[in-house]
């Protein structure tokens, strides 16, 4: 069984906005799925028809082997959704949001509980919503969204707000979560943290999937694999790495590191293989004193699929915010909602 699979799934705005279009995708029993996109990218209404909360114009969603349109609230009941901009009941305590979760879902977990594993501090459940800080609205919203034992997370900008101890709990939770079988369905505009927690990502740009994969078979498919910098004691005058296979280019510049004398060897590579292919040439030729790998980011993977630079402000932008301002209608209880 998948957790999500979305077949030609397709949403309209009247006639002018088309933010889903034709999407097809699959996240898998267990997995953690990353899901990207630009602003207007149409992510939100994509997560909006997941949850039920908006009819597609054509096309389908299965959640937890269920049909959205038939079972919207049979799948409620088995997920934990922590959507983006969850604004609390003011009037309540952190632990009462908690408790009246656990009603809702007939469900047997100790509130204290799992405001103690989000890292609420036990005051502060105790204390009305309208005096949470941003990070500590998250956390309690995170402690609801685990309510039940959910079989799929939905996590909307899980890590906005969070201090760096929050943010690092947010990614045990979710290891902790994945390892009993839950899916977790990961979208966030951070993406250093969707590239250390997610398995797959998949990226959608202007209502369409433009890259679904693993991020190495991504940088791999887009030949950004790596930058490898070596400093040697000297350079040999005919060494030509540009000639090796998966190597897109070789730079000599002054050495990087000031503790370590030398040159500095700068070699792009579009393939892992060529990492070692590279050092294997330099080590023959000269003596090599530091060695450094970095991979090439998600987020300059991100830049190359959705060619953000080229589009901002151009003609796409229109058609983003239409798509934006659109959703926010449906949201508010217009077209769709």
């Amino acid at each position: 069984m998948t957790a999500i699979k979305t077949d030609a799934l397709t949403k309209r705005f009247g006639e002018d906005v088309l933010a889903v279009d034709g999407l097809d995708l699959e996240v898998r029993d267990g997995e953690v799925f990353g899901f990207l996109g630009p602003n207007g990218a149409g992510k939100s209404t994509t997560i909006n028809m997941i949850l039920g909360f908006l009819q597609p114009s054509a096309g389908s969603v299965d959640v937890l082997g269920m049909d959205v349109a038939r079972d919207s609230l049979a799948i409620r009941q088995r997920i934990g959704l922590l959507p983006e901009g969850y604004e609390p009941y003011e009037n309540l305590t952190g632990r009462e949001h908690v408790q009246s979760a656990i009603h809702a879902k007939d469900a047997d977990d100790d509130p204290d509980e799992l405001l103690d594993r989000v890292g609420l501090d036990p005051d502060d459940a105790r204390r009305p919503a309208s005096e949470y800080s941003t990070g500590m609205t998250k956390r309690m919203s995170l402690a609801v969204a685990l309510v039940g034992e959910p079989e799929l997370l939905i996590l909307d900008e899980p890590s906005t707000g969070l201090d760096p101890d929050g943010v690092s709990l947010l990614r045990e939770i979710i290891r902790e979560e994945t390892a009993r079988g839950a899916s977790v369905f990961f979208c966030s505009h951070i993406l250093e943290e969707v590239e250390k927690v997610c398995d797959r990502v998949g990226i959608l740009n202007d209502g369409e999937l433009v890259a679904l994969d693993t991020i190495d078979n991504l940088r791999a498919e887009m030949q950004a694999g790596a930058t490898v910098e070596a400093t040697v004691d000297a350079v040999p005058e005919d060494l030509d790495l540009e000639a090796i296979a998966g190597v897109r280019s070789a730079s000599v510049g002054a050495g990087g590191d000031a503790d370590v004398a030398g040159e500095t060897v700068r070699v792009e590579v579009t393939e892992g293989a060529a990492k070692m292919r590279a050092l294997r040439a330099l080590d023959e030729r000269a003596t090599v004193a530091d060695v450094s790998i970095e991979e090439a980011s998600l987020e300059a993977l991100f830049d190359e699929y959705t060619d953000a630079e080229a589009n901002a402000g151009g003609p796409g932008a229109d058609a983003s915010a239409a798509r934006d301002d659109a959703t926010a209608v449906a949201a508010d209880g217009g077209e769709g909602a």
